[in-house]
């Protein structure tokens, strides 16, 4: 049996064209790869699309691809993730699954408070499929909680569940703050557990639960994490052997400048010099400057002609990053607002009735979580969706258990 299991194609993420149409060929590549092999099926973990209404030509593009799966008779199984829903329950992917291009595996019924999932049948392989849908702000989590596990665990053959959200034991640290649940709200026993949602690469198997999968975004989704993964990646399953497989669409040059101590000017210099002998064609080049300046404000640190420059050497895209760029008098600045927000908090603690553990350190990470800002390259509503849905997790960790 073989099979490709994706996640998180995010298509439509990237404002910018250029960066949009890597998502697309990314996708693209995945699905040749999938007619290569002469995989049985194909898995989509969640998010294949960044929004439930993406444009018109995102959508013809994704069709256009799974109709080449389907003349191939591969066969396409999804469940949605937590950008493909509206918060009225629509998505895409019901249009996609009725055009008959894919299948849902999240189906079955509520009896008695209890959700009693029911296997998908891949009728040439005998595999078993199954899942549960992602939501935005872990929502699913009742989906978890009253799921009939029993019922699952006890059916016989190759079974395979789809999740999209994050879980406890595979979480790295980086993202120990993110919300997850513990893997034990999943059915034991299958076969492979296909996830998404977070955007790492990890294949793990612990005690009941083999082949736990995240196979990362097909095409990283911002500056950060094209800059941590630099390419997008996906799974490949083949009679028990399991492959990473990247999708090297762009090569991504990645830089760091330490402005500490330094003029804006001797800054733009150093980066001048860095790229003055650089093959930079058709590559992606990520600029990160840090630290805190001598003089001068970060906004002043004007590297346009740079970036001019390196785009007539046919760079694919350049983007820079000044979020950790910071003035002369910032620190000082910032450690007496917290001082003066501390002392506010600490006046008015206690006069209105909560279910925090700790009011305090709950209002201050709430702050702090407030008033981060925009990625490069983020959509104003990702941006809104991202804040709400950090400063959920911040409330739903500090509430009290009873």
């Amino acid at each position: 049996m073989r099979f490709v299991h994706v996640a998180d194609a995010h298509i439509g993420s990237w404002r910018d064209p250029k960066l949009k149409e890597i998502s697309v060929q990314a996708f693209k590549e995945s699905i040749d790869f999938a007619i290569q092999k002469k995989a049985d099926f194909y898995l989509i973990a969640g998010d294949l699309f960044n929004t439930a209404l993406p444009s018109i030509d995102h959508v013809k593009e994704v069709v256009k691809q799974l109709k080449k799966l389907r003349n191939q008779n591969i066969r396409v199984y999804f469940i949605a993730g937590s950008h493909d829903y509206s918060p009225s329950g629509k998505t895409m992917l019901d249009v996609i699954e009725e055009a008959d291009l894919g299948i849902n595996v999240m189906k079955g019924t509520i009896t008695e408070n209890k959700l009693n999932l029911k296997f998908t049948t891949d009728k040439e392989t005998n595999t078993k499929l199954t899942g549960i849908n992602g939501l935005k702000g872990m929502l699913d989590r009742h989906n978890y909680e009253t799921m009939n596990k029993e019922e699952l665990e006890q059916e016989t053959g190759f079974k395979i569940f789809l999740f999209h959200t994050s879980l406890d034991e595979l979480k790295p640290k980086h993202l120990e703050q993110m919300t997850s649940y513990s893997t034990n709200l999943l059915p034991k026993g299958f076969d492979y557990y296909a996830g998404g949602h977070i955007h790492i690469t990890e294949n793990k198997t612990i005690p009941g639960y083999k082949n736990m999968v995240y196979p990362g975004p097909l095409f990283p989704a911002n500056f950060s994490e094209l800059e941590k993964l630099k390419t997008g990646s996906f799974y490949y399953y083949e009679d028990g052997e399991i492959t990473k497989i990247e999708v090297k669409t762009k090569e991504t040059i990645t830089t760091e400048f330490d402005a500490n101590n330094k003029t804006t000017e001797e800054i733009k210099k150093e980066i001048e010099q860095r790229f003055a002998f650089e093959d930079v064609k058709n590559k992606i080049i990520l600029i990160r400057i840090i630290g805190q300046l001598k003089d001068g404000k970060p906004q002043d640190l004007d590297i346009t002609n740079t970036i001019k420059k390196l785009l007539e050497k046919q760079a694919y895209y350049v983007m820079k990053s000044t979020t950790k760029l910071l003035g002369p008098d910032t620190y000082e600045e910032q450690n007496h607002k917290e001082n003066t927000e501390e002392e506010i908090i600490t006046e008015y603690l206690n006069q209105v009735p909560n279910n925090f553990k700790d009011e305090k350190n709950t209002i201050l990470e709430l702050i702090k979580t407030l008033s981060q800002e925009k990625n490069e390259a983020e959509k104003t509503t990702d941006y809104e969706h991202r804040i709400k849905h950090d400063a959920e997790q911040i409330i739903n960790k500090n509430i009290k258990d009873f």
